[in-house]
């Protein structure tokens, strides 16, 4: 499985960004897929995940009601859509998958990973 991750930039606090995650080769062995952040000097978190039936979704504390996730089957694409971005949202963001959607907020559980795409958000 490949991951290929777009759509980071610079933006204003208060602007918005859709990030996107296309993914191909054997995606049928997919069961999610969890967005990641890493900021300057920090640890790489969970910031959300969907199902790859897209029927679940999950969020970490600091993007809910903000951020929302979703995926176009047709496309195998997931994607991230970040609203009322705030500086400390600055990170390198990746998109990977994971075999089971239980473990969706576990990062050392991911088995895929696409490259990282730079959210920079100006105060």
């Amino acid at each position: 499985v490949q991951l290929q991750a777009s759509g980071g930039g610079l933006v204003q606090a208060g602007g918005s960004l859709r990030l996107s995650c296309a993914a191909s080769g054997r995606t049928f062995d997919l069961d999610a897929v969890g967005w990641f952040r890493q900021g300057p000097g920090k640890e790489r978190e969970f910031v959300a995940g969907i199902s790859w039936s897209g029927s679940n979704t999950v969020y970490t504390d600091s993007v809910k009601g903000r951020f929302t996730v979703s995926r176009d089957i047709a496309k195998d694409t997931v994607y991230l859509l970040m609203n009322s971005l705030k500086p400390e949202d600055t990170a390198v963001y990746y998109c990977g998958a994971v075999m089971e959607y239980r473990y969706v907020r576990i990062r050392r559980k991911y088995k895929y990973w696409g490259q990282g795409t730079q959210v920079t958000v100006s105060s």
